[in-house]
């Protein structure tokens, strides 16, 4: 007689969208060719009034549709599909990202392998380098992300604007810092735990704080470059835009005051206003254009400050959470020259 199959785990894929339709149904069509078969899809239309799905449902009839009143960003949009998945995996994908048939699949077993994974990120490459024939490392994510002592977070293949072409070089899972939003596998009761996202970020660094709280409770983070997601990118700002910079600033800092230990955060905090200062006498050097991102750098300080109380009841809660040192986390990381032994 023989033993029946075991069904493998399932998986909830999460996609917020705003007002790009042919994106999302390349995204979409890229998942039915999946060769990993058990997952459901919900897309979160945080376009409000000015939706553009019209008929998705229709030509999708296996998506099932989650429509808000009013855009809550990648944050908030995530946070809401969260709560109608009751599967033990999740992925969380930009709509503007094409996912390669075996992705999946490569996913669901690398996190069966070690139960404390809490998330894993795949290989991200460029959609527009494609086009050109190359298989270039993206932006967003690249082959994992990594973060300084400061807050500043990088990249696998990614150093500042310049980004490396896909040899193999990345191709050994390893442990990463945090997985990019734009393609971000996770466990959900882990996420359900820390209670998802943080929604007020709305966009921008909301994955680093994610996966910085899930390592404050001694859940690792891992890249497997066997999967691999194409992404678009730009779709939602533009790099460079005003926007982005206040986003990027204020939330950088609200993550830093959120997730470091205090005796850490004391050293770091007066250096990294000192390089806040720096960012905007360089933004004030690129014209009109630079001077309108010098003044978002400003509006993110002034954010922050206003969200003080909030944050720090909000680090109380983290901070009570916390079963790993900040010397466990950033042993290795840059920067550990400029502090005292003790808290390398």
């Amino acid at each position: 007689m023989s033993t029946p199959s075991t069904q493998p785990p399932m998986v909830t894929v999460i996609i917020p969208h705003l007002k790009n339709r042919p994106m999302l149904n390349a995204c979409l069509d890229s998942l039915q060719n999946s060769t990993f078969q058990n997952f459901s899809i919900i897309v979160v239309d945080n376009g409000g009034n000015e939706s553009d799905l019209s008929g998705l449902e229709t030509d999708y009839p296996d998506v099932t549709m989650l429509r808000l009143p009013a855009n809550a960003g990648y944050a908030g949009g995530c946070n809401e599909g969260l709560k109608l998945a009751d599967s033990p995996y999740v992925l969380f994908l930009n709509d503007d990202a094409i996912v390669e048939s075996d992705a999946l699949g490569h996913l669901v077993a690398a996190a069966e392998r070690e139960p404390m994974i809490g998330a894993l990120q795949p290989k991200i490459l460029s959609v527009p380098e494609r086009r050109k024939g190359r298989r270039v490392f993206d932006y967003a994510g690249a082959a994992g992300g990594l973060i300084d002592r400061l807050g500043y977070p990088y990249c696998l293949g990614r150093s500042f604007q310049d980004r490396e072409e896909d040899h193999g070089q990345y191709d050994q899972p390893q442990e990463i810092f945090w997985a990019s939003g734009v393609a971000l596998f996770a466990r959900r009761d882990v996420l359900e735990k820390l209670g998802g996202f943080e929604a007020s970020f709305f966009m921008h660094m909301e994955e680093i704080d994610l996966c910085w709280r899930m390592k404050l409770l001694g859940y690792t983070v891992r890249s497997v470059p066997q999967a691999v997601v194409w992404h678009e990118g730009g779709s939602s700002l533009r790099e460079g835009s005003p926007l982005k910079v206040y986003y990027n600033h204020r939330n950088a800092m609200l993550m830093l005051l959120r997730n470091r230990s205090a005796a850490l955060l004391t050293l770091l905090l007066p250096l990294r206003l000192v390089l806040e200062v720096a960012a905007v006498l360089f933004y004030l050097t690129g014209g009109k254009e630079g001077m309108k991102r010098a003044a978002q750098v400003v509006w993110a300080a002034a954010a922050t400050l206003r969200r003080l109380p909030e944050t720090l009841q909000q680090r109380r809660i983290i901070q009570r959470m916390r079963a790993v040192s900040d010397r466990e986390l950033f042993r290795d990381s840059l920067f550990s020259i400029f502090l005292p032994k003790r808290f390398r």
